[in-house]
């Protein structure tokens, strides 16, 4: 009888350590979740069968998107204009710029949408111009093969004139001298802001659409087409076409 109460107990005891074993596991402090929120996005996998989301996997996009300003750089100098010293100079670029807002004609969504620019106007040479359309139209492909919520990519910052960067650099001590957004070829996207469709439809979370984006972006990439940084003030992706290879 005595065995048996023994047996009991020590069955009870390891019962309740598996179950405080299993509560711990992924457990974090709130500072280490949020770091983690941070520093990392969502990447959502598709079933190979299927086709249908599948698995959620975290990678970093600080070290996926980490291309520095020379690399940026050289690539707008080759496709981009020659550095403009104001808005009024913009009729006679060097080669022809494209006005990336306003009634575009595009059927169905806009596939982006351009912020109230401060310090930049929204102009682009043609290879960029063509890159952000790609990018927000795939991006909306996506999220309707993953059965997310409609939603819009948000520019915040386009083409800067000499002038642009002189009044941009009195609020911001590290704004560049030699800032790729002169040559028409770069434009940031918000990673923190995205226009939805359908105010009726289900709200899609924030980690699920930097995903999104990101898969889109990560895809250009890999194919040449552009150079992608991670800029964390400024909470966006910021992006200088290559143009076609």
């Amino acid at each position: 009888m005595e065995n048996a109460r023994i047996k009991i107990l020590i069955g009870i005891t390891l019962f309740f350590s598996l179950v405080l074993l299993v509560t711990c596991v992924g457990c974090g402090s709130d500072e280490e979740v949020e770091q983690k929120t941070e520093e990392t996005s969502l990447e959502i996998k598709k079933d190979s069968f299927t086709g249908k989301p599948n698995k959620i996997v975290y990678w970093n996009r600080r070290k996926e998107f980490n291309d520095m300003n020379d690399t940026h750089l050289s690539a707008a100098l080759q496709i981009g204009i020659r550095p403009l010293a104001s808005r009024k100079d913009i009729p006679d670029a060097s080669r022809k710029l494209y006005l990336i807002c306003g009634n575009m004609g595009f059927v169905g969504p806009e596939p982006y949408v351009v912020d109230r620019l401060t310090h930049s106007t929204p102009y682009l040479v043609k290879d960029a111009a063509d890159l952000l359309v790609e990018i927000g139209k795939n991006f909306q492909d996506s999220l309707r093969n993953k059965h997310i919520s409609a939603h819009s990519i948000v520019v915040t910052s386009v083409l800067r004139t000499d002038e642009d960067v002189k009044k941009l650099s009195k609020r911001n001590v590290n704004a560049s001298q030699r800032s790729v957004h002169c040559y028409g070829t770069t434009f940031d996207i918000s990673y923190k802001r995205f226009m939805k469709h359908d105010k009726s439809a289900a709200d899609a979370r924030d980690v699920d659409l930097i995903a999104v984006l990101g898969e889109v972006l990560r895809d250009l990439k890999k194919e040449g087409r552009c150079y992608v940084k991670h800029e964390v003030k400024q909470a966006c992706f910021h992006i200088t076409a290559r143009g076609r290879q």
